[in-house]
């Protein structure tokens, strides 16, 4: 799965691996770990966080930090500027509150919501899809906190998500599904969607559509409905959930879409389908993606900081990582509450472990907004089991 916005450097699916240790830890990593024993780090992830921030309250930048990321289209990077910026929003939203967070997230905020809209970089690249998604989630979080239902905010709030929502109809594939590539000959309206991205903004856009953003309703739903259905037959008999949506899925060997290759969009799909009502996705289903989760974790880790994608065995790749943990959390959410405990304490370790000595977190080269993506992803999904 190519993920989470954060990512999207495009590379041919690769058939085979060199071996590879798994991620290497100055101590032994525990079976599980408490709420309390995990908020050292958690503290420190958001310190790292707020550390990141430039002084106009935008986070990373909107320029090529690595020769890696070179090929892309200008707009690119600002684009994914921008999906990073949605994501620390939503984290520093779900924290709790401090002087010093609350002025750090009010200069996020503004900028996000008066900051331009992201366009398409090129013919091939559709990057600002990442835009589309965490965006829509970043303001559907903030038209939910009640910080923000005064003054000049609402209207922003209001105003960005009917900007994205507008994006994201524009630019859904005939399939269903939303991708950030498309593929000659080329055409405004892409053609291509991955199942994992689809699923990410799936809850969102449905919370965005009851709150009217979008200039016809109807339209609208029949765009919700058709990427609802485009996640759901991307699910394979075997419990994972194919890459992409194909008449003949990529199957037998190292595929991607074996379980073992699908570890993070089993969780995302699963999750996106259970927020929507879709009762097939029952809790047994849940615990089925989760123990698949825990017990092929070693793939995940076998493509911790691999800088060519896919290149781990089952295709997976690096920035599969804390996608993967933040929706694993999410998921975790919707089980019976007595449940949550234990899968909770199983999850952080996975994630203290890969925490750096400045407190951030990454699992893809070191840029700006992976940086950002990866350090957000990790303060939501150790903060939703804090109370359990």
């Amino acid at each position: 799965m190519k993920v989470a916005l954060l990512c999207l450097l495009a590379a041919p699916l690769v058939a085979r691996a060199q071996e590879v240790p798994v991620v290497q830890t100055k101590a032994p990593v525990p079976e599980t770990m408490t709420a309390e024993e995990a908020q050292i780090g958690l503290r420190r992830a958001v310190e790292s966080l707020i550390n990141e921030q430039q002084k106009d309250g935008a986070y990373s930048s909107p320029v090529i930090e690595s020769v890696l990321e070179a090929g892309f289209a200008i707009e690119t990077y600002y684009a994914w500027q921008v999906a990073s910026q949605g994501l620390a929003i939503r984290a520093l939203l779900a924290i709790e509150e401090t002087p010093e967070r609350r002025a750090s997230l009010d200069r996020a905020v503004r900028w996000f919501l008066t900051t331009r809209m992201p366009k398409r970089g090129d013919h091939w690249d559709v990057d600002y899809m990442w835009s589309m998604v965490y965006g829509l989630d970043g303001v559907m979080d903030l038209a939910d906190d009640e910080r923000y239902a005064t003054g000049d905010w609402p209207e922003l709030i209001a105003a960005r998500g009917k900007a994205f929502v507008d994006l994201l109809e524009r630019n859904q594939s005939f399939m269903g599904g939303w991708g950030y590539y498309d593929d000659p000959p080329y055409t405004q309206r892409p053609k291509w969607g991955t199942v994992f991205s689809t699923a990410a903004v799936l809850p969102a856009l449905e919370k965005a559509i009851a709150k009217g953003w979008c200039s016809d309703k109807a339209k609208a739903q029949r765009t919700l409905d058709r990427a609802l259905d485009y996640v759901q037959r991307c699910a394979l008999p075997n419990g994972a959930y194919s890459y992409d949506l194909s008449i003949i899925p990529r199957v037998g060997g190292e595929s991607i879409n074996d379980v073992k290759g699908s570890l993070g969009r089993i969780q995302v799909g699963n999750w996106a389908r259970r927020e929507l009502g879709d009762k097939r996705v029952t809790d047994d289903k849940l615990r089925e993606g989760l123990e698949a989760f825990f017990k092929e974790h070693a793939f995940l880790d076998a493509a911790f900081m691999r800088p060519i994608p896919h290149e781990a065995y089952y295709a997976n790749a690096a920035y599969f990582y804390h996608f993967g943990h933040f929706y694993a959390a999410e998921a975790i959410e919707q089980l019976p509450k007595e449940e949550r405990a234990v899968w909770h304490a199983k999850l952080r370790p996975e994630l203290i472990k890969t925490q750096r000595a400045d407190g951030s977190l990454t699992d893809f080269l070191g840029t700006g907004y992976l940086r950002v993506a990866s350090t957000a992803f990790t303060i939501l999904a150790l903060q939703a089991g804090k109370d359990d």
